[in-house]
């Protein structure tokens, strides 16, 4: 007998995308099984929960912030149950179990899955927008992450200070590399709250390469940090300091000039004749006159020395384009945790797992608009992250009521 489609009420329907569970599509569970092989923490036997199953749950924690840990269980072990033709029933666990079954996971797979699968998904074809000069358009930026105020955790990551003491929860510090066209997080790192920025934005630079051009603020233009980006074989545009001296060493026809950053050390200019360590660099000065709340004057850092390829008018207008990284985080932090201002975990392992969980659960939102915004020839940004994670939470429970044939013409989503 055929099943019909559950009634989802109106607007987008994700379902028409769905065959079990979109967790199961966007991460099969062969890949999840070869890196929990890999790291030797894949189940030996049969269990009632195995660290496969164990994987998505962590994905999913992050689309129901506010449901127990047995209730989130039961959702995924229904549709993945039926995705492998089993019977759909209601499972039940102990809370218990599924702590330890968290605590032998651990967070290393899941963090290699952000490595393995969250990669770019715009191609010039189809999404010219997410492209400039042929180059990838990505920005990376950093955030902080109340975490539950717990012995452990307070020493792995730290209180922020204050004028009184200390904050009422500890923090910890994320960066994330993110797809600006597509808001896809390519990358991701969570370290202690007083470690320094770069040093937590540091390991996302594996992932920059040849075809991006990578957009960043004010905190990443030191001479030892635009070296790192640029051995990547990615061009950079980073803003720096307005008053950061910068002598010119050749002005070209657009109104910026060519530069030359040396490392800290190197203080006097005759060091500076002397040194072969000079990085060159263009300069891009400009103001936003009249636009609300802007600052009187902007600096722009860029590897791109070409002002015949890359004009420093549009290169201006261009970095705006790193805003959409702020975009990034209002999506996890307010519309994955609703009302939850806290990650939930109580060990810094734990917070780990749950924040690479976090990720994954919002790649796999990110790619399944993508898909739908290619298929009816939209702008991934057009659509509405929050309507479908709120229409995924709804259908994420009644996966097992969807056909799983992929409809002919799917319906649009808003």
């Amino acid at each position: 007998m055929a099943r019909t489609k559950a009634v989802l009420g109106t607007g987008a329907r994700l379902s028409d995308y769905l065959s079990a569970s979109l967790l199961a599509r966007v991460y099969p569970a062969t890949q999840i099984a070869s890196i929990l092989d890999a790291q030797g923490r894949n189940s030996k036997r049969v269990r009632s929960l195995p660290a496969v199953s164990g994987a998505y749950f962590c994905m999913a924690l992050s689309l129901y912030p506010e449901a127990a840990y047995e209730q989130v269980f039961a959702v995924v072990a229904q549709a993945l149950s039926w995705m492998q033709g089993g019977k759909r029933g209601e499972t039940t666990i102990a809370k218990s179990s599924v702590s330890q079954m968290r605590t032998k996971l651990g967070y290393k797979p899941l963090q290699s899955l952000v490595a393995q699968a969250c990669v770019p998904l715009a191609d010039a074809k189809h999404h010219p927008d997410a492209f400039y000069a042929g180059l990838r358009l990505v920005a990376i930026d950093g955030s902080n992450l109340e975490i539950p105020d717990e012995a452990d955790n307070v020493k792995a990551f730290g209180y922020p200070g204050s004028r009184t003491g200390h904050a009422g929860y500890p923090q910890a510090q994320c960066a994330v590399l993110v797809e600006c066209a597509t808001h896809a997080i390519l990358a991701a790192h969570l370290g202690p709250y007083r470690a320094a920025e770069w040093a937590i934005c540091q390991p996302l630079l594996a992932h920059l390469g040849v075809g991006m051009l990578c957009l960043a603020d004010r905190g990443f233009n030191g001479y030892q940090h635009w070296q790192a980006a640029a051995a990547t074989g990615a061009d950079l545009l980073w803003r720096c300091q307005a008053n950061r001296k910068l002598p010119v060493i050749q002005s070209l026809g657009d109104g910026s000039y060519l530069s030359v950053i040396y490392p800290s050390k190197v203080l006097s200019a005759k060091q500076r004749r002397a040194t072969q360590s000079g990085i060159t660099v263009r300069v891009i000065d400009y103001a936003l006159p009249g636009a609300a709340g802007a600052q009187g004057r902007y600096r722009l850092l860029t590897t791109l020395l070409d002002e015949k390829r890359a004009p420093a008018l549009e290169l201006a207008t261009l970095y705006h384009e790193r805003w959409e990284v702020e975009a990034v985080f209002d999506e996890l932090k307010t519309h994955l945790l609703q009302r939850r201002r806290v990650l939930r975990s109580k060990t810094p392992d734990l917070i780990r797992q749950e924040f690479y969980g976090w990720v994954l659960a919002h790649y796999a939102v990110r790619w399944l608009m993508h898909q739908a915004a290619t298929e009816h020839r939209q702008a991934s940004r057009s659509l509405s992250f929050t309507a479908n994670v709120q229409l995924l939470r709804r259908a994420q429970p009644q996966s097992g009521a969807f056909s799983p044939s992929v409809p002919q013409k799917a319906r649009a989503m808003v």
